[in-house]
């Protein structure tokens, strides 16, 4: 039987993950709070509208930004990081802290980062369209035989971990509509990965080549899949995991 493992969002794109046991989703919309911010960097403006990942601070450009936790309650979102004190914010008022807060740990060659900004409905994740990712647990297992490491989930910033497939299974489940718990999903297309997944989650430092394991494993670099909420309903830690279509 196939099951939810774990949930997952990140209020602020590629930096920080929080970690939940249960969420409402909306339909044709992201994860509640997913990528619900951005940090701009460089000459990139806010447009009000989705944009390209290439205008955001990520991990694959700054890989420290990798070992970012984050908690939300209600209005205001606490970061911690290894090398830094904790900072609590209220983003709509306050992106200038944080922004402030990343530089220390933000390549200087690397365009710097200057706004918070607040992502349209769709959310700011790489895909144009409300997405959420959906990902195998016996995949990050396979990949981490591969490796001779033990892989943390948070490499890949997913939102919905699913155990009791066989690795990479998720990968051949696009076009199929699934049902976890009362919400229901469209699987859209893979998700192509970067070296941001290089980097160690606790540390910050890169110490896996993830990209070379799966294409010598598996012939490309893809991991976990894009979904499309097409019923809404509520989610939780353990729902079953049924295939309707």
């Amino acid at each position: 039987m196939t099951t939810l493992a774990q949930i997952w969002r990140h209020p602020v794109k590629g930096v920080g993950a929080e970690r939940l046991e249960k969420v409402t989703l909306a339909e044709n919309r992201p994860l509640p709070f997913d990528r619900a911010w951005a940090i701009l960097t460089g000459e990139a403006e806010d447009t009000g509208a989705w944009q390209r990942c290439v205008n955001f601070a990520r991990g694959c450009y700054g890989p420290e930004l990798m070992a970012v936790t984050s908690a939300t309650d209600q209005d205001r979102l606490t970061f911690s990081h290894p090398k830094l004190p904790d900072l609590s914010i209220a983003p709509a008022t306050e992106g200038d802290k944080l922004v402030e807060w990343i530089t220390p740990i933000y390549p200087p060659e690397r365009p710097a980062p200057h706004t918070l900004v607040n992502a349209p409905a769709e959310g700011m994740a790489d895909a144009s369209f409300a997405s959420v990712s959906i990902l195998g647990m016996a995949s990050l297992d396979a990949l981490g035989e591969r490796l001779q490491a033990q892989m943390d989930p948070r490499r890949f910033r997913g939102n919905l971990w699913l155990a009791g497939l066989a690795p990479f299974a998720e990968l051949d489940m696009v076009g199929e509509t699934v049902r976890i718990g009362t919400a229901e999903l469209e699987i859209r297309e893979r998700i192509e990965r970067c070296r941001a997944t290089e980097a160690n989650p606790d540390t910050g430092i890169r110490d896996a080549n993830t990209l070379q394991a799966l294409r010598q494993g598996w012939g490309h670099v893809d991991f976990g899949v894009k979904a499309v909420v097409t019923k809404g309903g509520t989610i939780q830690k353990g729902d079953k995991v049924e295939v309707l279509s």
